[in-house]
This record gives structure tokens, C-alpha cells and sequence, in this order.
């Protein structure tokens, strides 16, 4: 996105299913186009030397489809600018070298993503960073996490997998007493559940390969900031580093992006049922969802997120039990990742958070994580009915 405020402006002047449709693209001046043009150009034409034509000129720098998609989801979350990256860690990645040098402290989050955890761990310390792992609903154990060496603190909110929520506004206060940047993975709420810029973040992070793309057929990441030097870091890694999504990529996540209002409330509407019959099982033992009212951080997800969320995770009695179940389910996909149309079955513990084994940050290995999908609730209360019987 340009250094200006019209993905601001946006934000500002219409509703976020508006924003989803129209935000980052006008019809094309030349023929009408409703839909962004993929612009498959690895170069582009110049008038004279150094005379680009609409500020392009090589396509890892810039192009026209992918500048449609951040400006788009600059708009989403009432942000100013916008890079989208070839994946999540990609843009994670060039988030932590863009805000960290040797010697500095990190604080995550105790239940982290795996793949943010084994970049930091096993990467990112080999370049002197420190970090803490620090509960996210914990206050008094982030502020404790911090040391004067602290650079930035990175939160999941809700995080991955255990849906643990953290005070996005209270966090802003903390980082920002301590001169740190404050981060918010926002890839499980979505922009349409909640907007951490909104409520103090510095910079918001997402997979776009989750709920946004939301089809399960396109591999993204962005950073939003309203921060112009930060924008300007992220863009010289996104170019130097060359970590962007091709122009087919961007146009797909744009077209996710489109629906991603009336997908969400059908993720919510589908994930709270789940909720209802699985908490009522006896195989269960425990259902981990911040719409519970007994779930401990119930009353700082009411306050800031507009739903709950497609996210379920469930303990059962151990972890043959959990692998048992995750073997059982026909309409719940046994796989990876989340926030597509169809609905996910994974053991963390064996698959996207394997990583944290042995460490601080590994899971329960009873736990099991559902993406809410957006067929008929019925049918998957049926599912999975029948594979805890």
C-alpha cells in the first residue's frame, strides 16, 4: 500500500462488509473491470530510463494485484498500510528482522503457534535474541517477562491451540511503558471478529492462508501497521528479502477476502453449536472456547472481539483418546491448518505443534483442535457424535 491514508479513510467511512468488497480496487478506468486484473508481468515497461509507469517496474518490488490485496487489508483492519507476504512466516519472519537486533528480548506468548516458536527457537537465537514465553492472560507474568533489553511483545489472541485470550489494550500499555512494539497475531479472530490496531497494537499480523483466503487453496501472510517507518522497514524486507505472493496468489486472497463477513458469522454460528453438543459429551473432558462463559477469558474476548470465533479445541481422557478421535471423523478433514470452508480435525501435539515438544510451550498431548467449517451443523454434530461413540 502507498504511503498515504486511503486505507484509513476507508476504514473510517463504511462497514466492514463494504470495506471486504470494494477496499483496494476501483473498476478498471480502461474497460470496466469489476474484479482485479492478475497482472502476470514479471517486469514492467518504462518510459526512459528510471520513467515507471505507475510506480512499478520489477514485480518482487511491486504489482498491481498485490497492491489491490494491501490496500484491502489495510481496510480491514482500520489500518493505514498494508504488505502482504508469500505466507505467514514469511511475513512473521520479516516482522522479528525488521523489529529485533542481537542482544534484544522477545516476549511470546506460552502456547504459541509451533512455527512461530521453532523460527524463534531454533532460528532467531542463533542471532542473540532472548525470548520469554509469558501467559497472555496473565498480566502480571508479562510485565515480569519484560527486561530492559525487551525490543517487542508478540501475542496470539486467541491463541493457537489453546484459545487462551489476551487483553489486547492492557498488553498495548505494558509494551508501550517498556518502549516495546506490540505484535497481535490476529490470524485466528480475523479482521472481521476484531482489529487490534484498534485497541493499541503497533502491528497486526496475519496467515492470510486462514480466514481470510478461507478456501483452502492459497498460501499468504500480512502485516498492517499504521506505523509509517515500521510500513517502511517491512517494505524494504518484502522487497530485498522477496517473500511476496504472486499475482495469482494475491487475487485469490482477495477473493476470499470478499466474503470473509458472511463466512465468519457462519464459522461462529456452526463453532458455537459444536460447542453446545461436545461440552455435553461424556467422552470429552473439557471444551477450551472464549464464548463459555466459564472460559477465563470469557470477559476480555466479549469486550474486544464481535464473536467468538470458528476455533474449538476439546481434552478428551488422553491421548489415545484424542488420536482415536481425530481417526474417526468423515466430515472433519484429518489435516493442517485452519479457516477454510471445510471443517478441520488435527492432534497438535502430533502435527502443527510438534515443534514445542520438550519445551515450555508444548501442548497437552490430549488435546484436539477443530476448524469450524461452514456446512450444515448437523451434520457435523453427526460426525462427530459418531467418532466419540
Amino acid at each position: 500500500m502507498g504511503n498515504d491514508e486511503s486505507a484509513r479513510d476507508e476504514g473510517r467511512t463504511h462497514g466492514f462488509a463494504t470495506r471486504a468488497i470494494h477496499a483496494g480496487y476501483e473498476p478498471n478506468a480502461e474497460n470496466g473491470a469489476v474484479n482485479v486484473p492478475i497482472y502476470a508481468s514479471s517486469t514492467f515497461a518504462q518510459d526512459g530510463v528510471g520513467g515507471m509507469r505507475g510506480g512499478y517496474e520489477y514485480a518482487r518490488t511491486g504489482n498491481p494485484t498485490r497492491k489491490a490485496l494491501e490496500g484491502n487489508l489495510a481496510a480491514l483492519e482500520s489500518g493505514t498500510y498494508g504488505r502482504a507476504f508469500s505466507s505467514g512466516m514469511a511475513a512473521t519472519d520479516t516482522a522479528l528482522r525488521s523489529l529485533l537486533r542481537p542482544g534484544d528480548h522477545l516476549v511470546i506468548p506460552d502456547d504459541a503457534y509451533g512455527g512461530t516458536f521453532r523460527l524463534i527457537d531454533k532460528v532467531f537465537t542463533q542471532w542473540g535474541i532472548t525470548y520469554t514465553p509469558a501467559a497472555v492472560n496473565d498480566l502480571d507474568a508479562i510485565r515480569a517477562a519484560v527486561t530492559p533489553a525487551t525490543k517487542a511483545i508478540w501475542i496470539e489472541t486467541p491463541t493457537n491451540p489453546l484459545l487462551n485470550i489476551g487483553d489486547i489494550a492492557a498488553i498495548a500499555e505494558i509494551a508501550h511503558a517498556a518502549s516495546a512494539t506490540f505484535v497481535v497475531d490476529n490470524t485466528f479472530a480475523s479482521p472481521y471478529l476484531q482489529q487490534p490496531l484498534t485497541q493499541g497494537a503497533d502491528v497486526v499480523l496475519h496467515s492470510t492462508t486462514k480466514y481470510v483466503g478461507g478456501h483452502s487453496d492459497v498460501v499468504g501472510g500480512a502485516l498492517i501497521t499504521d506505523d509509517e517507518e515500521l510500513d517502511a522497514a517491512f517494505a524494504f524486507l518484502q522487497n530485498g528479502s522477496g517473500g511476496v505472493p504472486g499475482p495469482f496468489d494475491a487475487y485469490l486472497t482477495m477473493r476470499g477476502a470478499k466474503t470473509l463477513a458472511v463466512r465468519m458469522n457462519q464459522h461462529c454460528d456452526n463453532a458455537e453449536a459444536v460447542v453446545d453438543f461436545l461440552q455435553g459429551h461424556p467422552s470429552i473432558s473439557s471444551v477450551l472456547y472464549p464464548g463459555l462463559p466459564e472460559h477465563p477469558g470469557h470477559e476480555a474476548a466479549a469486550r474486544q472481539m464481535r464473536r467468538f470465533g470458528g476455533m474449538v479445541s476439546v481434552r478428551l481422557k488422553d491421548r489415545q483418546s484424542a488420536l482415536d478421535f481425530c481417526s474417526r471423523t468423515e466430515l472433519f478433514t484429518l489435516a493442517e491448518s485452519l479457516g477454510g470452508i471445510e471443517s478441520l480435525i488435527e492432534h497438535p501435539g502430533a502435527m502443527t505443534h510438534a515443534s514445542t515438544a520438550g519445551s515450555l510451550l508444548e501442548v497437552p498431548d490430549d488435546l484436539v483442535r477443530l476448524s469450524v467449517g461452514i456446512e450444515d451443523v448437523a451434520d457435523l454434530i453427526g460426525d462427530l457424535e459418531q467418532a466419540l461413540s
